[in-house]
């Protein structure tokens, strides 16, 4: 189906202050250790503002990480209003067939809402071992852990518990959670094409894995500020709404820096409590940002360590930004905003489409892996070519090759086998470097050829979290067996 576009307004009329946007891009773009890919903010239900930074744009899908998991409850949200999954049943009474194995008191006392709420009892993540030992289904491997304290008494941030919900949903209703959502959720949002990483085959993972655009992740928020409701058709009870959306697990430390930490402000049912509003959370900026308070919604993608540096920049430049009512004689600001957001893109790497000195020491070069700085083992060997006055890098996985362009300082977009950009050339006589962005990924890979000595470095910005070779880091188009994958 078609999307039907968000109604969009001015800042100004909205009560939006144009020039605390301004202050906000700014600011990440100022940010060495922030790489912003895409914005989006909704005040009054009404998009005042959205840019994606180019080679990024608006109908890509992108990898929301543990984002995922707010999608996740939203589908067990209209599980438990259809009647298929109740709340305070024990999780093994979905799973009988785990009964004779199960035994540990507290494993059989977990309910439904501990896993929701990752309140399972655990102390720590327990993904590695759960998956470790039953592959094949992996709620009984995370089942055959013994939780260190009693289900509903403490947090850890712990993935099973996710993948848990996301299971019950699925074994419940008979279809995997896209499926499940496709109806109920994503078509009456005008969601349109979402991609979800599965294992075994044929179920979503839940806790990670998501492929969607940033207009999808700024519908959910939406749907949650507005109580469930979309365009005047209740989708979730407002009761879910706001179970979903409070504490139910202190995970403070009580420290100074816990106070002024987004991460130790509590937990709902997989969303996390923000020192303002509440918020879907996924690695390196993936974030739906929902404030009641200000009746506004912010989706971002990015790819960044510093996820509070982030969050913080909302808070020093956004709130200021929402006023009570429609601010007089701001069009210039508006205007200018706009002109700004058109233009958004990242920098490429200064660099030359060719070589600086004698080419015939680049031509059909091949580079081994240096020594150290290598954040990409898989790598075997990267290699240099030139056909018709254009020049590629080949890197090599194996039995795997990826042949990407050099267009010196400017991005080129290809979409086969995996898309991404690719930015850079020669730096001096010496030294080759391209940046890889691989484009539904918060991903980029710069990799440094050194004609002294023959060998090159790999190095990721953010690593990516679910493992395997480079032809992976895209959206899955088809459902196929998935790996054992860590969230983020």
């Amino acid at each position: 189906m078609s999307a039907r576009p968000l109604p969009v307004s001015t800042p100004a009329e909205q009560g939006v202050d144009a020039r605390g946007i301004q202050a906000f891009l700014d600011a990440v773009e100022a940010a060495p250790d922030i790489e912003p890919h895409s914005l989006m903010i909704l005040r009054h239900g009404r998009l005042v503002a959205s840019g994606w930074w180019a080679p990024y744009s608006a109908d890509r899908l992108h990898l929301l990480y543990s984002l995922s998991k707010s999608f996740t409850s939203t589908a067990a949200g209209a599980a438990v209003t259809e009647g298929l999954l109740d709340l305070d049943a024990p999780v093994l009474s979905y799973f009988p067939e785990f009964e004779a194995d199960i035994t540990d008191p507290r494993s059989r006392a977990m309910l439904v809402r501990h896993v929701a709420s990752m309140a399972s009892g655990h102390l720590a993540e327990t993904q590695p071992e759960a998956f470790g030992l039953d592959r094949a289904e992996p709620v009984r491997g995370f089942l055959l852990i013994p939780p260190d304290r009693d289900p509903g008494t403490v947090f850890a941030y712990n993935q099973p518990t996710t993948y848990t919900l996301a299971a019950l949903v699925q074994r419940l209703s008979g279809q995997s959670l896209t499926e499940y959502l496709r109806p109920r959720i994503l078509d009456p949002l005008g969601i349109g094409e979402v991609s979800w990483t599965q294992h075994p085959r044929g179920r979503d993972l839940g806790f990670t894995g998501l492929h969607a655009t940033t207009d999808a992740i700024a519908r959910l928020g939406l749907l949650y500020l507005q109580d469930g409701v979309w365009e005047g058709r209740r989708l979730l009870p407002s009761s879910w709404v706001a179970q979903a959306t409070r504490p139910h697990i202190s995970n403070a430390d009580g420290t100074a820096e816990g106070a002024v930490s987004d991460w130790q402000q509590g937990y709902g049912f997989q969303f996390w409590m923000s020192r303002q509003g509440y918020r879907g959370d996924g690695a390196y900026g993936q974030f739906c940002v929902v404030l009641p308070e200000h009746d506004a919604v912010i989706a971002t993608t990015a790819a960044t360590m510093e996820m509070q540096k982030l969050l913080d920049a909302m808070w020093r430049h956004l709130l200021p930004a929402f006023a009570s009512g429609p601010l007089a004689d701001r069009a210039d600001d508006d205007k200018a905003l706009q002109e700004r957001l058109d233009r958004l893109a990242l920098p490429p790497v200064p660099a030359h489409s060719g070589p600086m000195a004698d080419s015939d020491c680049w031509q059909g070069a091949r580079f081994t892996p240096g020594e150290g700085r290598s954040q990409q083992p898989t790598l075997t060997a990267a290699e240099v070519t030139a056909a018709d006055g254009t020049w590629t890098v080949t890197l090599v996985e194996g039995d795997e090759r990826l042949t990407l362009p050099l267009p010196g300082a400017s991005w080129a977009v290809q979409e086969d086998p995996v898309p991404t950009a690719v930015s850079g050339g020669w730096t001096d006589p010496d030294t080759l470097r391209l940046d890889v962005l691989f484009l539904e990924t918060p991903h980029r890979l710069t990799v440094t050829c050194a004609l002294d000595g023959g060998t090159f470095t790999a190095r990721w910005h953010t690593t990516p979290l679910h493992g395997g070779p480079l032809r992976r880091q895209r959206a899955p188009r088809t459902a196929r067996k998935g790996g054992a994958a860590t969230g983020g």
